[in-house]
């Protein structure tokens, strides 16, 4: 493996949601991840992207065994990352006082979506539910209802980022203290985080609450998307002046109606005015016309058309591989540039593999 985490080793109990996409991207930047999987798993799914660049074993858990060949792994690894809900790892016999004794230099990365503690930490939830208590599901869609993002906002922005950027920051500190922690990462704790411009607007007096009523949020008549003649999206985001001057003068946008861009009385009137606009050309025109400018328009590209449009293509941003469509490895570095990590192992590895494989290097563990 090469790129900037060469050398780091992390441990990562099999899980759902943020866990694989935070283990995938520590490998693509270099680490060597190797996922504990339960007993009977032989091989991982060939076609699921998030698990490439991995090793793994089977192990049963439930069996002394089982624990005793983690806890080996764990001795001698930089980092564990495990999605649990709180208090399985300490059932299992493999909780972070108990670890810690063996490794007091591990990383020990929690991810849930309510926390390690609180009156919700032992409910189940999934990234829609955690997202809703935060205030950002009430945020996003239509007037008329809520609508989740997918499952970006919560398992992978305040989950998956939280989580590996929780892992290099104690990575760094333990390079001073020489002794690892644990990090309680939880998508409620995370997600107002990256709601931060939007207190800070809250708190200026400059928010509505309501859905499809603000600058970001579909309301406002220059930043949103556009059908096309062909059915086909366009993005649109003038917010600056210049821009939004551009936008004008391009697009025919030229009566003075469209001099009150920050009028909110006016935004549906001039909204469904560029609507009807956008609405008399194909999209191919209306990127042939605007696409590149200051006018701030680009595509909205479904996942099967991204790959193919130039500045993608240009960037590298997808690989192909075996006639399939994944991200390339992200960002880019100018000295120890990542390169595309292998596809998911057919077959696991033993521990003892594992470890005789880490032992060239110093150990992680080293006890007082």
């Amino acid at each position: 493996m090469t790129g900037p985490l060469a050398g780091v080793k992390v441990v990562e109990f099999a899980a759902i949601g943020p866990v694989p996409l935070a283990g995938m991207l520590l490998a693509d930047l270099g680490a060597d991840v190797v996922r504990v999987e339960r007993a009977g798993v032989e091989r991982l799914d060939p076609d699921d992207i998030a698990a490439r660049g991995r090793r793994f074993v089977s192990l049963d858990l439930k069996d002394p065994a089982g624990v005793d060949a983690a806890l080996r792994l764990l001795a001698a690894t930089d980092v564990l990352m495990e999605g649990f809900r709180p208090g399985v790892m300490e059932r299992l016999g493999l909780g972070p006082d108990v670890v810690a004794a063996r490794n007091r230099r591990l990383v020990y990365g929690r991810m849930t979506g309510w926390g390690q503690d609180g009156p919700l930490a032992q409910s189940v939830g999934h990234d829609i539910n955690y997202i809703a208590l935060t205030g950002a599901l009430a945020a996003i869609g239509p007037a008329e209802a809520p609508v989740p993002p997918l499952n970006l906002v919560g398992d992978y922005a305040g989950g998956t980022m939280y989580l590996v950027m929780g892992i290099l920051a104690a990575l760094v500190e333990r390079d001073r203290s020489g002794r690892g922690q644990v990090i309680d990462c939880a998508m409620c704790d995370s997600v107002p985080g990256l709601l931060t411009l939007f207190h800070t607007m809250a708190r200026k007096g400059v928010l509505d609450e309501a859905r499809q009523a603000n600058m970001l949020d579909g309301g406002a008549h220059f930043y949103g998307t556009y059908a096309c003649a062909d059915g086909l999206f366009l993005s649109v985001g003038a917010i600056e002046p210049q821009f939004y001057r551009a936008l004008r003068r391009l697009a025919g946008f030229e009566d003075d109606a469209f001099d009150a861009q920050w009028d909110k009385a006016a935004w549906p009137e001039l909204r469904a005015r560029m609507a009807a606009a956008f609405r008399s050309r194909p999209r191919a025109e209306w990127c042939a016309l605007l696409e590149g400018t200051d006018a701030c328009v680009a595509p909205v590209l479904t996942m099967s058309e991204a790959p193919r449009h130039p500045h993608m293509a240009a960037r590298g941003a997808f690989v192909e591989r075996d006639g399939k469509i994944e991200a390339a490895p992200a960002p880019r570095f100018s000295r120890t540039a990542p390169t595309l990590p292998p596809r998911p192992p057919a077959a696991p590895d033993a521990v003892d593999a594992v470890l005789a494989g880490w032992a060239a290097d110093p150990p992680a563990a080293t006890d007082d």
